[in-house]
């Protein structure tokens, strides 16, 4: 199984109210469609390094990791019989976002209301992740 990392950069690890989408420029089955900034792990890195890495690689950016997005399995979410993605919670430390490989935009988009979120064409495998961050992220009742 391909082990690949993934990030839902937010606005604050402490009280995130937006979050930063990306959207695919490749393969063709996934060009156009928004997903988690991230990618593959290499041998012998760990996956927060591996993280850390892709987020300096395609966005540019220094960031600095938080919980952890539960996944399903040990390998977190499955993405296709032969891969699965761990996702963590990020914040930008340093620099500011841009689409350097892999995505041709790079969108802040509100948490609640979730309208603008959810309207978005998200690659199939990212839409669990998705509902699982919003509720592990959503604000508590008053």
């Amino acid at each position: 199984m391909r082990q690949i990392v993934g990030a839902a950069l937010v606005d604050s690890l402490v009280r995130p109210t937006r979050l930063l989408v990306a959207r695919r420029t490749s393969p063709p089955q996934f060009a156009g469609m928004w997903e988690f900034p991230g990618g593959k792990v290499e041998p012998g890195e760990t996956c927060e390094a591996a993280l850390l890495r892709e987020l300096a690689e395609e966005l540019g950016i220094r960031a600095v990791l938080g919980a952890e997005v539960d996944g399903p399995g040990a390998q977190g979410w499955p993405l296709t019989a032969a891969a699965a993605m761990r996702v963590w919670l990020a914040e930008v430390e340093e620099g500011e976002p841009a689409p350097l490989q892999d995505h041709d935009e790079l969108r802040w988009v509100r948490l609640e209301p979730a309208d603008e979120l959810e309207a978005l064409p998200w690659i199939p495998a990212d839409r669990p992740i998705l509902t699982a961050l919003r509720a592990g992220t959503a604000p508590a009742a008053t």
